[in-house]
């Protein structure tokens, strides 16, 4: 599927999954025994998705996809390491994704402690403490900017993210400068589940559609 998609048709796949999903009408795509054996000789997924590893995330749920559709990556509040950048360059590089998807959502555990952290200088034992340190530069940015409300915070850090993953690989910005990838940041909304567009590079979509979309 991934060879026969541009980046802007990919992203009209997976949008129109959630939009299913959130008119409760899903159709349960690539599901079944038959996609099980298809899939089993190799894999070739139309996007990467990086997302948060809250519970409520659940990727081919919210998008309304099925075996071999997505090629998922998760960390708590979507925090990089060079392990999850391998896997990402894997996906695009190895397995030819036109689409990168870094999913962040409202009421976000990591950026919420984060956010204490700047605050009263609370912190957290073991490695939880690197994920907050990993999250507060979005924190201390947001801040910066004046920005006051959750979903300030939540965008910062999906743009955050986004920004690191365009920096720190060559394989991924040479994709999206070669118009082969794009990447995108969404903001998932846990009452309603909609994922709203909040940053995106090399990604071409219709004005009306761009503007439905980020709305």
């Amino acid at each position: 599927m991934a060879d026969h998609l541009t980046p802007s048709e990919a992203f009209a796949l997976l949008m129109d999954g959630n939009g299913r999903f959130t008119a409760a009408v899903p159709e349960h795509p690539n599901q079944d025994a038959a996609r099980r054996a298809q899939v089993a000789p190799g894999q070739d997924p139309f996007a990467v998705l990086f997302g948060c590893s809250d519970s409520r995330l659940a990727a081919e749920i919210i998008f309304d996809r099925g075996l071999g559709d997505l090629f998922v990556v998760r960390t708590a509040g979507h925090v990089l390491g060079g392990e999850v950048l391998g896997s990402i360059e894997y996906g695009v590089s190895i397995l030819g994704c036109p689409l990168v998807v870094v999913l962040g959502h409202d009421s976000c555990g990591a950026v919420a402690a984060a956010r204490a952290a700047v605050a009263d200088g609370t912190t957290a034992d073991g490695y939880v403490r690197d994920v907050i340190e990993k999250v507060t530069p979005s924190v201390l940015a947001a801040n910066a900017a004046g920005r006051t409300e959750d979903a300030d915070f939540i965008a910062a850090q999906i743009e955050h993210t986004v920004d690191l993953l365009m920096d720190r690989s060559r394989i991924l910005a040479e994709a999206v400068d070669a118009g082969r990838t794009a990447v995108v940041g969404l903001a998932y909304r846990l009452v309603d589940g909609t994922a709203q567009l909040v940053t995106s590079r090399g990604l071409q979509l219709p004005t009306a559609t761009a503007t439905a979309t980020a709305s």
